[in-house]
């Protein structure tokens, strides 16, 4: 069975987006950056929902093409485009850059795509991550913790049905403030 992942950059109040979708308030680093980078490089599948595909499409399928792309945003974009993507959506038509768009019911299909042969999955968006966490489907949870209080928005983790035990199994605390924890799901 293959490994499910949730992460996100959020705020220590526990938010990915300020109100009106505003991210300004993330702490971009190279380290951060790296950090991210390393876990898409070790993953074999992402999961999105439609407002972070929309998102990530908007920028990362030329974004090794910037005159002022780093080295690492290069490695990134290239790799990003390269690797096999879901879209969970019933509102966009089409996606592109290696991309399936699922119209129908998520936990199924995720399910579904679990029990294939394959390596680690990434899942990503609050919508998308809180049906999945709701059907007992991640088994991983990496946050990476700025230092601010946004006092309100879209929140990482979505009201659940039941609790949810997590075992601690790393963290770390980049130069820059953030916080970087690593929790498994426990069954």
């Amino acid at each position: 069975m293959r490994k499910l992942t949730y992460g996100m950059n959020l705020s220590l109040d526990g938010y990915i987006a300020a109100p009106g979708d505003d991210i300004g308030w993330s702490v971009p680093s190279d380290e951060l950056f790296q950090f991210w980078s390393d876990q898409l490089r070790a993953t074999d599948l992402t999961l999105y929902g439609r407002k972070l595909w929309q998102t990530m499409s908007s920028h990362w399928p030329t974004g090794d093409q910037r005159p002022d792309a780093t080295p690492a945003e290069i490695e990134f974009a290239r790799r990003w485009r390269d690797m096999s993507k879901v879209v969970f959506s019933s509102t966009i038509d089409e996606v592109d850059w290696n991309t399936r768009l699922v119209t129908g019911d998520a936990v199924t299909e995720i399910t579904r795509l679990k029990a294939e042969d394959g390596g680690p999955m990434d899942i990503g968006g609050a919508t998308l991550a809180g049906a999945a966490m709701r059907a007992g489907l991640i088994d991983e949870y990496v946050l990476a913790t700025a230092p601010v209080l946004v006092g309100g928005g879209t929140p990482f983790f979505t009201a659940l049905d039941s609790w949810v035990n997590l075992k601690l199994v790393q963290t770390r605390t980049l130069p820059c403030g953030v916080t970087l924890t690593r929790y498994e799901t426990r069954r």
